[in-house]
């Protein structure tokens, strides 16, 4: 099962890297990314799925959350494995 997670972040140098990388530590595959410039900020839909089914997202997300240059975590949407 895929999960996509709406994030608020900074258009600074590196953050993007450190999302990236992050959520390839934890043990997630990256299916899709999506971005949108709003100004200084960023939007990233970022779709994950875990590399086995202990991976859980919820603890990903509040990774993310504490990462720096991330200002919010809008939703995250779980997605069905047979659409």
């Amino acid at each position: 099962m895929s999960d996509t997670i709406h994030i608020q972040i900074d258009r600074a140098d590196g953050s993007l890297q450190r999302l990236i990388g992050l959520v390839e530590r934890r043990g997630f595959h990256i299916d899709g990314l999506m971005l949108t410039d709003e100004g200084v900020m960023r939007r990233a839909a970022i779709t994950v799925r875990g590399r086995d089914e202990s991976r859980c997202t919820q603890i990903l997300r509040r990774q993310i959350d504490r990462l720096i240059g991330v200002s919010r975590i809008d939703a995250v949407v779980m997605q069905s494995e047979a659409a």
